[in-house]
């Protein structure tokens, strides 16, 4: 046979099939781009629901409470109308910064005159709690040491050592502030405590491998691990100081928030003590949800208000 059909008889019997496998990819090719596309699904449509949910409860319950105080107000002529306290709350306002001598300033002055107070009781328990729990949590001795006056003191109204604050100090202000820091060290004490106890041992195990210093036992392993804990009792120890330092300013007088109460019950003010308790609530509530942002910053764990 001649060489050159042999040649030409191969290339037909190889292009064939490569022909054949061209035309079924393009005409494959061609079925997919005529086949119709399926419709784009389509999105979800905005939704107001998730809003409303967590708006609208909050704006019911201040009206359930607006209505309830308006049906008491019209039984009772010495309360005063929803009203009346709003009127009174705008020219309180006006000028919550004027200063017209000791006994006669702002409420404003008198909220600040406050939050010093708690500030200082408060930042001296903090200096003091937090240390000490982690030793009480530490050291089993101390704990045995130190549960059995925490046990007895704890249950004392922080009012009781009001007394003892002035005989001590020799005036208002700073007995007041002892007893703010009577009763914002408890919840600090208990938490340190109580979070240090519960490390788990695994970790005590590989610092005592290591032979690590108690600084680095207490700065690397004990301090990461006890901060939720100790969080909750600076949120606890801010809630009691707050409450506390209202009732010993009216037994203290002085500038303050609760001498201000005081005060305006001597005039028979009335709109203007409401004003003062929603004052006190709303100054609370920020104090709280400051700790809490806080506690969201520093730890990996949901916290809860």
């Amino acid at each position: 046979m001649n060489t050159a059909v042999v040649a030409e008889s191969v290339n037909a019997t190889t292009e064939a099939p490569v022909a054949k496998v061209t035309a079924i990819a393009q005409g494959s090719t061609a079925a997919a781009a005529e086949k119709p596309k399926a419709p784009a699904q389509p999105g979800r449509p905005f939704s107001l629901r998730p809003f409303f949910l967590k708006v609208l409860p909050p704006l019911f319950g201040v009206f359930f409470l607006i209505v309830v105080w308006e049906i008491v107000a019209a039984r009772n002529s010495g309360i005063p109308s929803p009203l009346t306290t709003w009127k009174a709350a705008l020219e309180l306002f006006a000028d919550p910064f004027y200063d017209n001598g000791p006994n006669d300033q702002g409420i404003g002055w008198n909220v600040l005159a406050s939050l010093k107070r708690v500030g200082l009781g408060f930042g001296m328990a903090a200096l003091v709690g937090i240390p000490l729990g982690f030793i009480i949590g530490r050291f089993s001795f101390f704990s045995g040491m130190f549960n059995p006056i925490i046990s007895l003191l704890k249950p004392v109204s922080p009012l009781a050592w009001l007394p003892i604050g002035l005989l001590v100090f020799k005036a208002a202000d700073p007995a007041a502030i002892w007893a703010i820091f009577i009763c914002s060290i408890w919840p600090m004490i208990i938490n340190t405590a109580v979070g240090v106890q519960r490390v788990p041992q695994d970790y005590m195990n590989v610092a005592r491998v290591l032979n690590l210093s108690e600084w680095k036992i207490v700065t690397k392993i004990l301090f990461p691990s006890v901060l939720p804990y100790m969080l909750t009792g600076v949120r606890l120890a801010i809630g009691t100081a707050w409450l506390v330092i209202v009732a010993a300013e009216m037994l203290t007088g002085g500038v303050g928030i609760g001498f201000w109460v005081w005060d305006e019950w001597n005039n028979l003010n009335v709109p203007h003590i409401i004003i003062a308790i929603v004052v006190i609530g709303v100054v609370g509530l920020i104090l709280e949800q400051m700790l809490v942002g806080i506690a969201r910053a520093f730890t990996y764990e949901e916290v809860k208000s």
